[in-house]
């Protein structure tokens, strides 16, 4: 049986891109990078199924609510706002990401975490989203709060009074 080689190289799937061939012995594997940066060999059947999505950070980061008690009844504010922080800080693909990692906000590293964020951090209060006390500082321990929107607002860049 001939069988032709499909070349993947630099096709995207999910949040994965094909990097190189990494040989298989049946049926081709290969190595792709995430849109986290990690990297990982799978086999060209999986990727092109589409039943793999990630490295498996995408899992990994769905499933700390789930262990917290956060995604029991659907995702909770507390953790969406975790969620939410990671993709605009991390992800060039995230609407926002722009002025956030593209500008240098990180996240960190305890955080990446959701158990260590929700014991620094608290429940998010009614009413209130993730701010930054520091517009142009990280995410972190003494940097951040829960803030009402008019909080948020007078926090901004460029008000205040800088």
């Amino acid at each position: 049986m001939n069988s032709t080689l499909i070349d993947m190289v630099g096709k995207r799937f999910s949040n994965l891109v094909v990097i190189e061939r990494a040989g298989g012995e049946n049926g081709a594997k290969w190595l792709c990078q995430c849109d986290c940066g990690n990297t990982k060999v799978i086999s060209g059947n999986v990727l092109r199924q589409g039943s793999t999505k990630s490295c498996g950070c995408v899992r990994k980061q769905n499933n700390q609510g789930f262990k917290h008690g956060h995604c029991s009844s659907g995702i909770s504010p507390t953790y969406n706002s975790w969620a939410a922080m990671h993709g605009r800080c991390k992800y060039p693909k995230t609407r926002s990401y722009e002025h956030y990692g593209g500008r240098g906000i990180s996240v960190c590293e305890r955080w990446g975490d959701f158990a260590n964020f929700l014991e620094d951090m608290g429940e998010r209060p009614v009413g209130t989203s993730l701010d930054r006390i520091d517009a142009d500082g990280n995410y972190e321990p003494g940097n951040c709060r829960w803030a009402t929107d008019a909080e948020q607002r007078a926090n901004r860049r460029g008000t205040r009074g800088e």
